[in-house]
């Protein structure tokens, strides 16, 4: 089973994307259905809470969302999430790190690999295997909704769980709001990387944001086609090497993660 693929594999954490592909049609969303069961709970409660307020108040939800009057189909597409086609959620998102990623077009094994490996992190659905079948959403990390405990407070322990119940090395390329979300337990920090990406420019490094999706999308592509398994840190730098790209070792995150600067000078 792919849960068991998931505890001796490495971990690839994705974050989600703001933008994403509404399924035309398909079965509508079936949540005993999605990975990590034992996350049901805190689904449950969200998904709730996110159809009730853009049902029955879809002007407040805008506030709460931040959706603007031109961006109002997304309220009524939250009110249908129980009831909207769903597709596999590596097709849904749609964003740069997932255009970078192409996982259609990899080969066959490198898109079993990332079955196998990557985990998507999500404020709605905590995590997500690139199969799993959702309807398109509006709901971020900085997102709170009246009567809802703060989001962390619902995902940190339980997807702090189902990262550590993983066996092989973490590769944590999420971005810092899902991260606080859900930061990697000091249990198996010793075994995690965080990737941060710098542009070198003309010798001055500075931290790039959007752009570094990008990069981060070509990287999960090149991990997934090279069939070797990263065994530590050490482990993942030298593949990032060998994919071409400059790294050094940075400082630890506020996790205790080691962290990986990935050097660019195109993004």
């Amino acid at each position: 089973m792919v849960m068991t693929q998931y505890r001796r594999s490495v971990l690839i954490l994705l974050p989600p994307s703001e933008g994403k592909c509404s399924p035309d049609s398909g079965s509508a969303l079936a949540p005993g259905t999605l990975s990590w069961p034992e996350l049901k709970k805190p689904r449950a409660t969200i998904l709730d809470a996110l159809v009730k307020i853009s049902s029955t108040s879809p002007k407040r939800a805008a506030g709460v969302l931040g959706v603007t009057a031109t961006q109002m189909p997304l309220i009524a597409q939250n009110a249908r999430l129980r009831s909207a086609p769903a597709a596999p959620a590596i097709e849904v998102y749609s964003g740069v790190l997932y255009d970078a990623l192409n996982f259609s077009a990899l080969p066959a094994a490198a898109r079993k690999r990332g079955d196998a490996r990557i985990a998507i992190a999500s404020a709605l659905w905590g995590l997500l295997r690139p199969g799993d079948r959702i309807p398109a959403y509006r709901f971020s990390a900085d997102s709170r909704i009246p009567g809802l405990p703060p989001l962390a407070k619902l995902w940190s322990e339980p997807v702090g769980d189902a990262i550590a119940d993983s066996a092989g090395v973490i590769v944590d390329m999420r971005s810092g709001g899902y991260e606080k979300l859900a930061p990697v337990p000091a249990e198996c920090a010793d075994r995690a990387v965080a990737l941060r990406v710098l542009q070198d420019r003309g010798g001055a490094l500075s931290v790039v944001s959007h752009h570094n999706k990008a990069t981060k999308g070509r990287i999960t592509a090149g991990l997934l086609i090279d069939a070797r398994e990263p065994r530590d840190v050490d482990g993942v730098a030298d593949a990032f090497s060998d994919l071409g790209y400059r790294v050094k070792h940075g400082k630890p995150n506020r996790a205790g993660v080691a962290t990986l600067d990935v050097i660019v000078t195109d993004l």
